[in-house]
């Protein structure tokens, strides 16, 4: 018997299996359909191998509906808003589904397998096609009433840098989409050394503030294309901008790249597989 996982990003998706909950088996990696029946269809040729599925389990990017069990809203995946995902991975897969927010697995993998393993309260960001984030407390994904939104929050708050058209969050600050749209050009294409790097890390680090000043966390965790690509947002300037903004108001947590890379969001399905 396996646990079937998959994590649904704005630009990847995976598929993995795991039988003993300690290691993923037959990870499929492909890009994300642009309509959610292509997953499905994906979705079912990659589980007819397998006759017996105690659960399905995985992570989604966007905010959920409240019974988390599709997608409600996402400026990326629009075309797979209110579409009933759960429903019809349940119908192949005839067993139980658990979504979450694909940020909110990712963390709780880093937390549990990755460079989190140790520390009680911890707090996750993903910066890559959009921003997401969670708290995971002892192994734990810490309890809210809706989905978290950290790439959401208003940070310019006089339009200076977006201008009036585009919503001034974080997301629309650092996330690849955002960078592309203003830059003209992939973050990949930009040269490591220009000076929007070390501006990203400024903007990032105001995020982190409140991060840190709302979850009161001992270490944060940054995972996602822009941090751990090349060339990416540099840490030791997101360090240094944290700690500067933090100023005398509370001391900067130890912050660090995740280790899971690509797979995080696959091993926090598995760690809810543990039950």
């Amino acid at each position: 018997m396996v646990f079937v996982l998959f994590d649904i990003g704005g630009t990847t998706t995976r598929l993995a299996v795991t039988s003993d909950t300690e290691s993923l088996e037959n990870v499929l990696t492909f890009p994300t359909p642009v309509k959610p029946e292509a997953f499905v269809k994906k979705f079912a040729a990659y589980v007819a191998d397998y006759n017996k599925i105690a659960k399905v389990i995985g992570g989604m990017r966007g905010v959920l509906t409240e019974d988390k069990m599709r997608l409600r809203h996402d400026t990326v995946l629009s075309a797979w808003q209110n579409f009933p995902l759960a429903e019809e991975l349940r119908d192949i897969a005839k067993t139980s589904i658990v979504i979450e927010n694909d940020s909110a697995m990712a963390g709780l993998g880093e937390a549990v397998c990755g460079a989190g393993q140790g520390v009680d309260t911890i707090v996750y960001h993903d910066i890559s096609t959009g921003v997401g984030g969670a708290k995971i407390v002892q192994g734990t994904l810490d309890t809210s009433s809706t989905s978290i939104e950290p790439g959401h929050q208003v940070l310019d708050i006089d339009r200076t840098i977006l201008g009036e058209d585009v919503p001034p969050t974080l997301e629309n600050l650092i996330s690849g989409r955002a960078v592309e749209a203003r830059m003209g050009m992939k973050p990949a294409e930009i040269l490591p050394n220009d000076v929007i790097w070390d501006e990203l890390a400024g903007y990032l680090a105001q995020g982190l503030r409140n991060s840190i000043l709302y979850w009161s966390p001992e270490m944060i965790i940054l995972g996602g294309s822009m941090m751990t690509g090349n060339p990416g947002i540099p840490l030791d300037v997101v360090r240094q901008q944290t700690v500067a903004v933090l100023a005398d108001v509370a001391p900067c947590p130890f912050i660090t790249l995740g280790t899971l890379g690509d797979y995080a969001g696959l091993y926090g399905a598995m760690v809810c597989a543990r039950g």
